[in-house]
């Protein structure tokens, strides 16, 4: 998997990923939609499987389809290897294999995660699954080591331009960087941060992101009362069209080689703001 497979830019999307057979054909509408207006990856957010990204390589012709993130927990690697195998079969190098440990607060057997990570990463190799056809989900400087040998780069999720430097210098510079990015098309500033607040609550509830914050330097007040504007300006790109553009120019200039782009419009999270999507690809200069 090279990085000009994947483009400067793809879609993070809960919606995407659906179980749903009344879904079908509106999910693979949008992928294909995705891959018209130019995006180089769907990356399909929450905890998928190589089942979940099947349907929507099927669907399209060129993007990458990646999950974003499979969790090692709920997915032995010789499935994961098997399956694999069968939709890089048909569909070569069209796949993306995004892994992941989770958190301790959502998964029951979370234990010795970058040791369960390395076996999880020992089955996939002796089952024949490339190393450059996988990233993981890295936030610290362990596994983002790992994201480097053992991987072809690591897929960081709620991250700042800041962390994206970090992360590209404990990368080196031949591993993918493909940070995700929560927009919001919103230019009143009290209306989009209300949309990001109502969506970060979730995630401040788990230590893995947490203690990351706390690393780049916000404090325990940046984490109260559902995350100081400080907070929501650095991990949202929110405001006028120019404004998201250069915040995405950001995390690029930062390292990243691609940024995965999460749109939120205050619906649940299945939504397909596919309008949105239209508009994002002109933002970032795809379309227009």
């Amino acid at each position: 998997m090279t990085k000009q497979n994947l483009g400067r830019h793809g879609i993070w999307s809960i919606g995407l990923r659906t179980e749903d057979p009344a879904r079908h054909d509106e999910v693979a509408e949008a992928a294909a939609e995705l891959e018209e207006l130019g995006f180089g990856a769907i990356w399909l957010g929450g905890s998928t499987s190589v089942d979940h990204a099947a349907p929507l390589v099927e669907a399209t012709s060129r993007i990458t389809v990646a999950t974003g993130i499979q969790s090692i927990w709920q997915h032995e690697a010789a499935e994961t290897a098997a399956r694999f195998r069968e939709l890089d079969a048909t569909h070569p190098g069209r796949f993306l294999l995004g892994l992941g440990v989770s958190h301790a607060k959502l998964t029951e057997q979370y234990r010795r995660p970058y040791a369960a990570m390395v076996t999880y990463l020992d089955a996939l190799d002796a089952a024949g699954v490339p190393a450059d056809r996988r990233v993981l989900a890295a936030l610290g400087p362990r596994m983002l080591r790992l994201s480097r040998d053992r991987a072809a780069g690591s897929h960081p999720y709620l991250v700042t331009p800041e962390h994206t430097a970090e992360a590209r210098e404990a990368l080196g510079t031949d591993a993918l960087l493909a940070p995700e990015l929560k927009v919001v098309l919103e230019p009143d500033a009290d209306r989009a941060r209300s949309v990001a607040r109502a969506h970060l609550a979730f995630y401040l509830g788990l230590p893995n992101y947490t203690n990351t914050f706390l690393r780049l330097g916000f404090t325990e007040t940046d984490l109260a009362d559902g995350g100081s504007d400080r907070l929501i300006d650095a991990v949202y790109a929110w405001g006028e069209d120019e404004r998201i553009r250069a915040r995405v120019d950001e995390f690029h200039a930062a390292g990243a080689d691609h940024v995965a782009l999460q749109v939120l419009d205050g619906r649940e999270g299945d939504a397909l703001p596919r309008k949105e999507w239209g508009r994002l690809a002109e933002v970032v200069g795809l379309v227009g």
